[in-house]
């Protein structure tokens, strides 16, 4: 899926149209939760009313209307209380707890913040007053817009998931077809090469410039095959990783600068894994040749390969300036760099072919500031 400017345009049009309907329902959420509450507000006056009528009425009143309103609560949980302090009756609460004071001062206090207390009268006199709490239906609808925000944070994620997962498709896409044009580029020459290395070989020139030429051509077979394998999914094949390591390890040592003291640790014997050798081995030459430019041509470089039960470790340990802590996982994103003329794509190369093509793991595995890193990939070891 290629994201074009009107296809952005659109995403965000509905990113806007989603906040406003959802600015929206909260607000009349809201409107409806304070509504609903002024007509508990109302509803509890109109029981005090009620109450103050009972304790007015003579035996000539009529109370048919008045025992009505006292009754019609059914939800609102409330206390009545009297001036001196005593329970004078309470509703819809738990008639066991009312005998515990220390609970019903701390329901007074939690009714006192939920809704304002309303004083019943006898004349002009205060006799008792009405603590009163949300009902049941209010508290859920208090909670509502709660839920609703998590529904969008969670509907959110899911658009950003999906964004996300089509971008990297994308990405690998463009990287893919990328490597599979460079390594048709690189072919057509390459075949010139051959042709005329070999036209050399019938003339009268010095037999070790044909033999430098064709290194230089062997190598640039074995950069075409790796663009070729990293453009599809590559075929895994049993290989001794330690012949391997030691394969590139000994290509660049030869060819780095001489001030570079290299040292490689390896143990006795065959480690098989299952690899694709072409890009295995660009791994290798991308981590020791990031290694070499952070001592600025001028260090010591370890290659260490290390075992446990199932796992393999080979790690690339240089004394160059270290490497940020907030940067451990930003090296090896496409595109970061901290060289002046660096493209960024070399560890971020390392980790698409360790961990996409290899299910393995490249990281970080220690850095100190002036004194060095250490990267280390991990990769299972072959069933025997």
């Amino acid at each position: 899926m290629i994201f074009t400017k009107h296809s952005n345009a659109f995403r965000w049009a509905i990113v806007i149209a989603s906040f406003i309907v959802v600015s929206l329902i909260l607000w009349k959420t809201y409107e409806f939760f304070q509504h609903f509450k002024d007509e508990e507000r109302t509803k509890m006056e109109n029981w005090s009313f009620a109450q103050n009528e009972i304790i007015n009425s003579d035996i000539n009143t009529s109370l048919e209307l008045t025992l009505q309103i006292l009754n019609s609560n059914k939800t609102t949980p409330m206390l009545v209380i009297n001036e001196d302090g005593s329970l004078y009756s309470s509703n819809n609460i738990d008639e066991t707890k009312l005998t515990d004071s220390k609970y019903v001062k701390k329901l007074i206090e939690t009714f006192k913040e939920e809704n304002e207390p309303i004083p019943v009268k006898i004349g002009d006199s205060i006799s008792s007053t009405i603590y009163y709490g949300n009902s049941p239906l209010l508290n859920k609808l208090k909670y509502y817009p709660l839920a609703l925000l998590l529904i969008i944070v969670l509907f959110v994620a899911l658009i950003f998931f999906f964004y996300s997962s089509n971008k990297n498709a994308t990405q690998n896409k463009l990287w893919s077809g990328m490597a599979k044009e460079t390594a048709h580029q690189i072919g057509t020459p390459l075949s010139s090469l051959i042709g005329w290395t070999e036209i050399l070989k019938t003339e009268n020139i010095n037999p070790d410039y044909i033999v430098e030429m064709e290194k230089d051509v062997d190598r640039l077979k074995t950069i075409t095959e790796r663009f070729s394998k990293i453009g599809s999914l590559p075929v895994l094949e049993k290989a001794d990783l330690i012949k391997e390591t030691l394969d590139s390890y000994d290509y660049l040592k030869t060819r780095s600068s001489k001030l570079v003291d290299f040292d490689i640790i390896v143990p006795e014997g065959e480690i098989y894994v299952n690899l694709n050798k072409q890009l295995y081995s660009w791994t290798i030459e991308n981590l020791i040749k990031n290694a070499i430019d952070a001592m600025k041509g001028r260090g010591k470089l370890i290659v260490e390969i290390s075992q446990l039960e199932n796992n393999v470790m080979v790690s690339v340990t240089d004394t160059g300036k270290g490497i940020s802590k907030k940067n451990f996982n930003s090296i090896f994103e496409p595109g970061f760099t901290t060289k002046k003329r660096g493209w960024g794509l070399g560890l971020s190369l390392a980790k698409r072919i360790i961990e996409d093509f290899h299910d393995g793991k490249i990281r970080v595995l220690q850095s100190e500031k002036d004194k060095g890193s250490t990267l280390q990939i991990s990769l299972k070891r072959a069933s025997q």
